[in-house]
This record gives structure tokens, sequence and C-alpha cells, in this order.
């Protein structure tokens, strides 16, 4: 077996730090190792520092996304921190109702994963609004780094086990069955997501408006404490006034840092 070195770790850890903002630990040396391990057998590489040569040589970008898509965490599941879900129905979405003339609506999911988030807004938003949708531009902005989760996302498929905890009027509604033990998100829902592929860590984001509601949930627990200062004013200066940015439960902003008010655990508000 290819054993990773102390130098090639740290080699990877900075690369992979410097470009995505992902913060690996020296106790991640194991792990990384193993995840990037059949990568090195599928393409004989001899050792972890030719493989890195092969990715800091590769200009079509592809080493560096199998990169990415190994090392990157993508836990997620359907009603996730659900006390966020229902803020955003009950009080955040009649607010935004209210205020926006031109009923353009914009809801960004960053750091979107497998899509169980965008998609479960994209319900909620469906459900709010009712007849009234068909007069809005309400349509989710979901983003991700790994390519692999960000197909999975526009396939949408789900066992019917992770669609469980859903109510049932949105399983009838927004899902259609598969198979025996799968199921589909409707073509109508999915055209209510919009899915790319974006880094967090770009030096300039390329949006031409701001949004209303920002979601990036269990994200920036993998960064340093620089680069989480840096994306949250990337984030404010993104965000219209009055607008939201939740974060997830186990992360937490200094609120001595931050221009955005905090409005209850993990949720924050520009004034």
């Amino acid at each position: 077996m290819v054993e990773i070195t102390e130098k090639e770790f740290n080699l990877l850890a900075d690369y992979i730090k410097s470009n995505y903002g992902i913060h690996l630990r020296k106790e991640k040396q194991a792990l990384v190792m193993g995840r990037l391990y059949n990568v090195l057998m599928q393409n004989n590489f001899k050792s972890f520092s030719e493989y890195y040569a092969h990715v800091l040589a590769d200009t079509t970008g592809k080493a560096a996304e199998t990169l990415i898509d190994k090392i990157s965490t993508n836990h997620t599941f359907f009603m996730r921190e659900s006390d966020h879900f229902r803020y955003f129905k009950e009080k955040v979405l009649p607010y935004l109702k209210a205020s926006i003339p031109d009923k353009d609506l914009r809801i960004w999911s960053a750091g979107c994963s497998t899509g169980e988030e965008p998609y479960t807004l994209a319900m909620i938003i469906d459900e709010f609004f009712g007849r009234e949708k068909v007069l809005w531009d309400a349509k989710v902005l979901a983003t991700d780094i790994s390519t692999n989760v960000l197909e999975q996302a526009c396939q949408g498929i789900y066992s019917n086990e992770e669609i469980s905890v859903m109510p049932a009027s949105w399983k009838m509604n927004y899902f259609t069955k598969l198979d025996p033990v799968n199921s589909v998100i409707s073509d109508k829902l999915k055209k209510e997501v919009i899915f790319r592929r974006f880094n967090l860590m770009e030096p300039v984001f390329p949006f031409k408006k701001r949004f209303h509601v920002i979601f990036c949930r269990n994200v920036m627990i993998y960064f340093d404490a620089q680069a989480k200062r840096e994306l949250i004013n990337k984030f404010y200066d993104l965000t219209e006034p009055g607008g939201y940015l939740f974060i997830g439960h186990s992360e937490s902003i200094n609120r001595e840092e931050t221009r955005y008010r905090y409005i209850m655990p993990a949720v924050y508000r520009k004034e």
C-alpha cells in the first residue's frame, strides 16, 4: 500500500486550503490517504508526491475536481436542523413577500451537497405562495464545489427511507415513485432549483444581484478562522438589506467581527 508521508500530506493540505478553504488538520492524514488511495492505484501513481505533481500539471482541471470530490465531506439529509425551515416559512417568507415589489425572490443554498436543502426550500416556497407562485421568480440557486454531489442532486433520486421524515403532502406533491425503494423529485420542482459548481474561495463572486436569503450550513466548520471571516464578509455584501444568513448549529459567528445582527441560534440578519 502506498503510504503518505508527512511532507506529502502537508503539500496536499496546503493546496486544498489555498484553493478550497478546507483546513485539514494533521489527524486527518490517514483519512486523506484512504480517500485518495484508489485514485493513485487506478492511475498507477507510485507515490503521493507523483499524484500531487499530476494535480498541479493537469491544465484541464479534472484532477483537481477529482481531488476535491474525494476530500470534501457531503453529509446531509432532509429536514436537517428543521427549526431553520420553520423560521424560513413562518417569519422570513411573509416578510419578503410583503417587501419585494418586483417579485424577484433570490435564495442561495451554498454548499448544497446532494440537494436535500435546496429542494426543501423550493417545496416550502411553492407551498407558501400557492397559486401566486406563478407571479414570482423564486428559483433557488444551489452551489457546491463537488461535481459528484451536484450530479446526484440534479438527478433528484432519494430512497423512500430518506424522505420518510417529510410531510405526507410533500411526498405526494413533489415526489414520484421510481421503484420499490426509491423516489424522484418531480420535474415541476426540479425546474425551481438551479445547480451550479462554485468554489466559495473564489476571490470575486460573480453574482449581479444580491440575495434575500443565504443558506450556508455546516460548510464553514471545515474552514479556518480567516477563511470563515472573509466568507461571511462576502456573504454580507451579497445580502439584501433586511435579508438573512442561515449557518449550521455547530457553527457560530463572532458578533464583534460581523455586521450581521444575531436573530436566533445560527440565524443572522442584515439591517
